[in-house]
């Protein structure tokens, strides 16, 4: 999310979600942290979406529920975030605007317009913000593809045009920095998917993002030439190819669309099923389908899985997994990234798209975002050899200001800014503590010890109760568990002895004693929760 203010008037870009690394046990969706906002609410004018990804919608949900500003975006995204709003129950609170990119707003001193960019989702838009400072352009996610599967081009003319008129700041994405070259366009993907599937001799299952709409309408264009029917197998792909259809991004012939339930009844050489977990998400389709969990399809020897969408850094291990179990299965599996065998091209523009966008803008001040800390500074170094100054870029962290007056942009102040993590139906309700306590928890397991106490005599009644969980397996470590009671059989002599029982110190004295005991004895550190009932 980005905010943009000017005067008593503050501006937002997209709200996204992020999805938790494996630090983050437990939690499903890390949003924005809005505490700035809410403490400006009353300033707060409009929410401009760029497009429908998750990572510039997923957000606005958790938003809308505290803060409920005007939404402006185009026909395709406002479908997706109202299928996010009826998730949460807020749609009909939600003031949605549709907009394209001839859309012109006003609030006050400040203009809003909007340009065509192209990227791997239909109805994608750059964003000019027009001040009495100076105008601020943000690029959205874009590359250039001259042509593009949709036949919908970048409105390259109208990017030059505003760089003609003067471009005080521009934020720009930075994904691909560090890829030299020019972006690949659709149309190569396009190819190579109608060769697959006219090759492939039984079922055809090909796994894609379910928001890349145009790679969808090339599988459905392929498998129309192959005489193949379709089924679609995934929440997110059945939701968003039905938003697609309806507002008329996509188009399927009647009777083409086959339901799940008819697959196996299907001639196997007559179906293609799109799918979604092309980046090996545990719980989605193509994941189950390649470990026999999925219900009612299976895939079977001579059977081919296409996986048309690269795997987002970090998720190699997952995706190699999948490829690893359908080849197990006996399916011919393509899922090359190379030029001769493409399936997938970046939706993210490379070196000579972003140095051409730059070129058009010919920015003042230059803010690389969107992208990895090595990406932002290698766009820099990207923008300086074509033209902006050095010294005139800005490579922001969570927070960061840049403040501009009179044409001078510094960068000397924070907001408060950061995460907000979503666990369940909680918040924002999940700490840094609660966090340490699952890590710790997950590493080396519990232990619970239930001590009975004389409620008169202030005595320990028999000997202590320890239970392990995920610490060691009782039936086999006996003897370990007989010695930690005996350890706090003697912690809790010493306590009597003294005769200042206090509830809260005899906690902790045992959870310190029994602590260093098994850490001496096994080197770990479980958590240990000690239990005392009186009687």
């Amino acid at each position: 999310m980005y905010a943009i203010e000017y005067g008593n008037d503050i501006f937002l870009i997209d709200c996204g979600n992020k999805f938790p690394d494996e630090t983050l046990l437990g939690i499903d969706l890390i949003v924005p942290d809005i505490t700035y906002l809410l403490e400006n609410k009353e300033r707060v004018r409009a929410l401009l979406v760029t497009h429908g990804h998750e990572d510039h919608i997923g957000g606005i949900p958790y938003l809308l529920k505290q803060i409920n500003v005007p939404v402006y975006a185009t026909r395709f995204t406002l479908g997706l975030i109202e299928l996010k709003l009826q998730e949460h129950k807020i749609l009909r609170e939600a003031e949605l605007h549709e907009i394209n990119s001839m859309t012109n707003l006003s609030f006050g001193q400040i203009k809003v317009s909007f340009f065509k960019v192209t990227h791997s989702i239909p109805d994608c838009l750059g964003i000019v913000i027009r001040t009495p400072e100076g105008n601020i352009v943000h690029t959205g996610d874009f590359k250039f593809d001259l042509t593009p599967a949709n036949d919908e081009a970048a409105e390259i003319h109208k990017m030059a045009a505003i760089g003609e008129g003067g471009v005080l700041v521009l934020l720009s994405e930075s994904t691909n920095a560090e890829r030299p070259g020019a972006t690949p366009s659709e149309q190569i993907v396009g190819e190579h998917v109608l060769e697959a599937i006219m090759k492939a001799e039984r079922k055809i299952f090909l796994s894609t993002f379910a928001s890349n709409v145009n790679r969808i309408q090339q599988v459905v264009d392929a498998s129309i030439k192959a005489n193949r029917k379709l089924a679609l197998i995934g929440r997110s792909m059945i939701n968003v190819v039905d938003v697609a259809i309806k507002r008329g991004y996509l188009t399927i012939p009647d009777g083409m669309l086959i339901d799940q339930e008819e697959i196996n009844n299907a001639d196997p050489e007559k179906v293609t099923i799109l799918c979604t977990g092309s980046q090996g998400e545990p719980m989605a389709a193509l994941a189950r389908l390649s470990t026999g969990n999925y219900r009612g399809v299976d895939v079977l020897p001579g059977d081919t899985v296409i996986l048309a969408a690269g795997p987002i850094p970090g998720n190699e291990i997952n995706v190699t997994r999948i490829v690893d179990n359908l080849y197990s299965l006996g399916a011919n599996v393509i899922y090359s990234s190379g030029k001769s065998t493409a399936m997938h091209v970046s939706g993210h523009g490379y070196q000579e798209d972003l140095k051409l966008l730059l070129t058009l803008m010919k920015p003042q001040y230059f803010i690389p975002i969107h992208g990895e800390l090595r990406m932002l500074h290698q766009h820099r170094i990207l923008a300086e050899s074509v033209g902006v100054k050095e010294g005139h870029t800005f490579i922001l962290n969570n927070g960061e200001v840049v403040d501009i007056n009179r044409g001078d942009a510094r960068q000397t102040r924070k907001v408060h800014a950061g995460n907000t993590y979503v666990d369940g139906i909680g918040i924002g309700d999940v700490g840094d503590v609660v966090l340490r306590d699952r890590k710790q928890l997950s590493e080396d397991g519990m232990l619970v010890t239930i001590l009975t106490m004389s409620k008169t005599k202030k005595k320990l009644i028999g000997t202590p109760d320890t239970i392990s969980r995920g610490f060691v397996y009782m039936r086999e470590s006996e003897e370990l568990l007989e010695k930690i009671d005996q350890v706090i059989s003697r912690t809790m002599k010493e306590f009597e002895k003294s005769n200042k029982l206090n509830w809260g110190d005899v906690k902790r004295q045992i959870k310190k004693a029994v602590g260093q005991f098994v850490f001496n004895e096994t080197k770990k550190k479980p958590m240990i929760l000690p239990i005392i009932i009186e009687v």
